[in-house]
């Protein structure tokens, strides 16, 4: 099985929007094979906690605004520095930077095939690293944050 046309457009969507809020590092992922629950995992990041808020924001508006659609669940905004948008047929992870290194979610779907995003969105990979290193907060030489 494959990502339904429908899970796509929302990630697609929701990609453009973490883009245009300055999202880092998005990615997704079809995870259908390998879960029943869900078709996508889109994952973003941000340097700070409000930022990633505002990400969630924008998606969030835009997938209402264009396609008509609700999150039926909407984790982590007290700390904001992980927030889960559940749409059913894709799930949103929004998570600042420190989060993004430390639980590696990639690593748990390496295995699954890549969805192709948007342009800006997939120009928005490595930014994390080169804010790291800006703001000198670059970790090791694995790229991890410190």
């Amino acid at each position: 099985m494959t990502a339904t046309d429908r899970s796509i457009e929302l990630v697609n969507a929701a990609a453009q929007a973490a883009a245009d809020r300055l999202g880092h590092d998005i990615i997704a992922y079809d995870v259908s094979d390998v879960l029943s629950i869900t078709d996508a995992f889109l994952l973003a990041s941000a340097p700070n906690d409000r930022q990633v808020k505002s990400i969630v924001d924008e998606i969030e508006e835009r997938l209402q605004k264009e396609l008509g659609v609700k999150p039926v669940r909407r984790e982590g905004d007290r700390d904001a520095r992980w927030i889960l948008l559940d749409y059913v047929d894709i799930v949103i992870h929004v998570q600042h930077s420190e989060e993004r290194v430390f639980y590696a979610l990639e690593r748990l779907w390496k295995d699954c095939p890549e969805l192709p995003l948007p342009e800006d969105a997939v120009k928005t990979r490595g930014k994390a690293q080169e804010h790291a290193e800006l703001t000198g907060t670059a970790g090791d030489a694995d790229g991890e944050l410190s």
